[in-house]
């Protein structure tokens, strides 16, 4: 089993990637290790996109892969792959205890690049903290989250990217508006309108829709609501996978496959092709009777994309709250008090009490 670990040469304590840097940055003594920069051919071969169809036939089995200290969650049965050194955890996802003992060597298809963290930690925190003074009826155990010493996670959670040519056929209804003078009687006296009208005739044609890096998250573990409004990442900014980055985060295994993935990534390019066949049809409005789209030329990768993540339980449920570890965009869920918002309402039914009260004195 391969263990991510860099010492420190001053002190001996583990080095840990600082965000927003390209260092690694020892926690005890402050010591700092530069991060060698990725040669520009060693960048482009890491966004470089691999051939779908040829890894399916050829190629699965054959990628390069990691093996790494993976602990299925009892609770949530997400598959985390802690840090070194590390004894003991809590779930990023579910805040369940995860210990190093119940680890099993996982082989996994290495990440082709990854996106490191930008936002800092203090940076997290300032909008976690934001976040919550900002939620009206909030229940007590919201607002002790961020006082926890697990407070927020880095974590790094996996990514499909797809890239396709689409050729569609199809078979819809073209809508053209047309007016007509309509007379009707209002209150005694005959007055005239334009009424709309719509005349639908047949259409029919194909239409021809490239996609680039449509993004699938690779974790069952998030809602993928939270993960789209995540949205948008910096692509341009992946580096080659390396450990270096990884240093004192979390890393999730990848639960949906690649093939899968790609399933779900047609899912997401429906909406673009429908949108193609819409203007080709024209007119004012539009039908789709069928369509059939055919996909080309598939590429993908396998990225890691970093967030920040607190997780909490209240209420017999599990909440979390997530910052974007690029671009700072924050998601979260939250529970209601419901004494709260039942002493709001009765505070406001006794101003309008005493209101009335008061109104309807002599």
């Amino acid at each position: 089993m391969t263990i991510l670990n860099f010492p420190c040469n001053t002190c001996g304590s583990k080095l840990e990637y600082a965000p927003g840097t390209h260092t690694l940055k020892c926690p005890s003594c402050g010591t700092e290790n530069a991060i060698p920069d990725a040669s520009p051919e060693a960048v482009s071969a890491a966004v470089g996109e691999r051939d779908y169809q040829t890894f399916l036939a050829q190629a699965a089995g054959h990628e390069p892969q990691i093996e790494r200290q993976t602990v299925n969650c009892p609770g949530c049965g997400a598959a985390t792959q802690l840090p070194g050194n590390i004894t003991a955890d809590r779930c990023p996802f579910c805040a369940v205890s995860l210990i190093a003992g119940e680890a099993y060597a996982k082989r996994m298809i290495r990440p082709h690049a990854l996106a490191p963290f930008e936002v800092k930690d203090s940076e997290a925190k300032a909008h976690f903290k934001a976040w919550i003074a900002s939620l009206w009826f909030a229940p007590n155990a919201l607002k002790n989250a961020y006082r926890e010493a697990r407070g927020l996670k880095g974590i790094y959670l996996p990514y499909w990217t797809y890239d396709a040519e689409t050729t569609t056929q199809y078979s819809g209804q073209r809508g053209d508006h047309y007016y007509v003078s309509e007379t009707y009687n209002e209150n005694g006296q005959i007055r005239n309108r334009q009424v709309q009208r719509t005349h639908w005739s047949a259409a029919a044609g194909v239409v021809e829709v490239s996609f680039d890096d449509i993004l699938v998250p690779a974790t069952c573990s998030l809602p993928s609501d939270y993960l789209v409004r995540l949205e948008p990442w910096k692509l341009e900014r992946l580096q080659p996978y390396r450990e270096d980055y990884l240093s004192g985060f979390s890393v999730e295994a990848y639960q949906l496959a690649l093939a899968p993935g790609f399933d779900v990534a047609c899912q997401r390019m429906d909406s673009g092709i429908r949108n193609s066949i819409a203007q080709d049809i024209g007119g004012d409005e539009q039908r789709i009777d069928t369509m059939t789209p055919h996909y080309t030329d598939i590429k993908f990768k396998h990225v890691l994309l970093p967030v920040w993540l607190s997780t909490y339980q209240f209420g017999g449920k599990t909440w979390r709250f997530l910052v974007n570890g690029q671009t700072g965009e924050v998601q979260g869920e939250r529970p209601w008090s419901a004494w709260k918002i039942a002493f709001a309402i009765l505070a406001v039914l006794i101003c309008v009490l005493i209101s009335v009260s008061v109104f309807n004195q002599p």
